[in-house]
């Protein structure tokens, strides 16, 4: 677990200095936006993104803008985490661990075989693996919701040759990066 921890500290670090951080964001969100599991999806499950992760927030608002349901993360106790679908970013409100999350009486989305989940992480192998903040509550989610497509937005930087992933590590279907898209699990 320590050398996870270092990690963790590395790549946040590597990711901070990361430079032409809002055209790269762009870039992300220009690629997502045309992936065939995004126009296909009825719901979106995003994050809010916090400190330097790819900003989500234009995002949401052109995935509202597109129609779709859209749906953010509250945590809760004990690795729990529900979603709630928002009109806006309006509808966000600092939550636990200072992350903008909705109210929990929002709605909350009916999950469906055409259900996607956008997922955070520090780094990524091509893969699929993932160095998530040590929280585990994506990893008990999607283990609650196998039916869901996952998508992981990442810089390039952070794709990596290995990870020390465990059996119960999270893996995700697709990254979406600034230069490419790595299918991944196939």
């Amino acid at each position: 677990m320590d050398n996870k921890k270092e990690l963790r500290k590395e790549f946040s670090h590597l990711r901070a200095e990361i430079r032409d951080k809002v055209s790269k964001d762009m870039d992300i969100t220009e690629r997502l936006l045309q992936e065939e599991k995004i126009l296909e999806a009825d719901n979106i499950l995003l994050y809010a993104s916090f400190g330097s992760e790819v900003d989500t927030y234009l995002l949401i608002d052109k995935l509202i803008e597109m129609g779709k349901n859209v749906a953010l993360p509250k945590c809760g106790p004990e690795r729990t985490m529900t979603f709630h679908l928002i009109g806006s970013v309006a509808d966000l409100h600092e939550g636990m661990y200072r992350i903008p999350e909705p109210d929990s009486a929002l709605p909350q989305p009916e999950m469906s075989e055409n259900s996607v989940c956008i997922i955070p992480g520090l780094a990524f192998t091509e893969d699929g693996g993932r160095l998530g903040y040590g929280g585990g509550y994506y990893d008990e989610f999607i283990l609650a919701n196998p039916q869901l497509y996952t998508i992981a937005l990442a810089y390039e930087e952070l794709i990596v040759q290995q990870l020390p992933l465990m059996q119960h590590d999270l893996k995700v279907d697709l990254i979406v990066t600034e230069e490419r898209t790595v299918l991944c699990n196939e």
